[in-house]
């Protein structure tokens, strides 16, 4: 019997967690993009939600390109950093009246609707993931 090597950078357990880091950062990409003309209104001289959205989105196209291609303990930590921020962000704003601070606008919204449900479900699993593939890495040399 073929003993596996879960640390192989090639593992399929390692593969298996980059796809679905990847797939996460797709559905916050995508999510953030659809509702970004949802939050258009910005404070004066600040920025608008819809603005702090696409730049969220990118952000998660970007890392999960970095990614794919990769497969680092850099790629993965900049993965988590994106997710956690996008997780921390729903969730903080869902339950809490956080006024507008400097630039950036209040952007409470005390209810649950699909695609924000999703977000918050895709951002906290892929989290999640992106620190297990942090901890598969653990083993590795740099690459």
């Amino acid at each position: 019997m073929r003993s596996v090597d879960y640390r192989s950078p090639t593992s399929k357990l390692e593969l298996l967690v980059r796809a679905l880091v990847v797939l996460a950062l797709a559905v916050d990409a995508l999510i953030h993009f659809r509702l970004a003309g949802n939050f258009s209104l910005a404070v004066p001289g600040g920025i608008a939600g819809g603005t702090l959205f696409r730049l969220q989105a990118g952000a998660a196209i970007l890392a999960g390109i970095f990614l794919a291609v990769r497969g680092s303990r850099g790629a993965y930590a900049l993965a988590g950093l994106v997710l956690l921020s996008a997780f921390v962000a729903v969730m903080l704003y869902r339950y809490v009246d956080v006024p507008a601070i400097g630039p950036i606008p209040a952007m409470y919204e005390p209810i649950w609707y699909f695609e924000k449900s999703l977000s918050a479900v895709a951002t906290g699993l892929g989290a999640v993931l992106a620190g297990a593939g942090l901890l598969l890495q653990r083993g590795r040399k740099p690459q």
